[in-house]
């Protein structure tokens, strides 16, 4: 797998200009990004064609602002964290509104950059409006990216968690094993992962999840590559690794139901959707990593 290069600014250096939201908004040539309950206003009847909306700052009015950055040929582009309920922005026949999962890889790279900027911070804006603290009222300042609190002064930003997952394949290299969660009830298998605890390392942490959740040890660990995942606030990293023993299995019974090994030509009928089991969603980080394990030797 490869990193995706994106021509989406930050504009980092905005940040801190007093009032830069109300000038934006002001500025005829500003977009927004509507964001509402996790899901944005996407464009085109087609999610094949599907693309996110970017609609003039000025047709919105009941919003949370915060500024996400520059396209690619230098135009503002805002977040409207809009009201969990009621419609403030009128919505034509041939757009909807979609979450990450229904999009999945269908929207090209910048498009999904922004996409996963806009659901991250609006749901630090929508989550964390008081100081965690001292509880007190917070403010809104660097255009969206930090919260002063009003009573006791501290500064607090967006949070972002990290977690592993990891593609383990046998010892031959034939075979890669998934696991069930409880929560599919046995109906998808994925990759294993699991949050990085205090004082952990990565490494430590594929060792230990593996270990707990499908009684595997590991022979070999190598970094892959990196998904930010905005449920809530995850930066999930990718890892590949290989089984010490391929008898070793045994999944803990609470939150991995079944472990199991799956040859070649069954992870290549499930990624097509003719099973034995279903696979996970094209938009996640274990989707890549099962389809480049199985394109190494396919």
């Amino acid at each position: 797998m490869t990193t995706k290069t994106t021509s989406l600014d930050r504009a980092a250096d905005l940040r801190a200009e007093p009032g830069v939201i109300e000038r934006l908004r002001a500025d005829e040539n500003t977009r927004a990004i509507a964001v509402r309950d996790g899901r944005v206003r996407i464009a085109g009847g087609d999610l094949d064609t599907a693309s996110l909306l970017r609609v003039p700052a000025s047709e919105i009015a009941d919003a949370v602002w915060a500024l996400l950055g520059r396209d690619a040929d230098g135009t503002p582009i805002l977040l409207a964290m809009l009201p969990p309920e009621g419609d403030t922005v009128d919505t034509a026949p041939d757009e909807t509104w979609l979450g990450l999962r229904d999009l999945g890889a269908r929207l090209g790279a910048d498009d999904t950059e922004l996409l996963i900027e806009a659901l991250a911070l609006g749901g630090w804006l929508r989550d964390a409006p008081f100081c965690p603290t001292c509880g007190g009222a917070t403010e809104l300042r660097q255009a969206g990216w930090s919260r002063h609190c009003l009573v006791c002064g501290r500064e607090h930003f967006p949070r972002t968690d990290p977690a592993v997952i990891v593609a383990v394949e046998s010892s031959d290299g034939e075979r890669l094993l998934l696991g069930a969660n409880a929560n599919w009830g046995g109906r998808m298998y994925s990759c294993f992962a699991g949050f990085t605890e205090a004082g952990e390392s990565l490494e430590s942490t594929v060792h230990r999840e593996l270990e707990e959740e499908s009684g595997v040890r590991l022979a070999s660990l190598r970094y892959v590559s990196s998904q930010p995942w905005p449920f809530p606030r995850s930066l999930m990293l990718g890892f590949r690794a290989v089984a010490v023993d391929d008898h070793e299995l045994r999944p803990d019974g609470e939150e991995i139901i079944d472990v199991r090994w799956f040859t070649r030509d069954e992870i290549g009928s499930a990624l097509a959707g003719d099973g034995p089991v279903g696979l996970p969603g094209p938009a996640s980080i274990a989707r890549a990593l099962i389809v480049s394990w199985f394109e190494e030797r396919a």
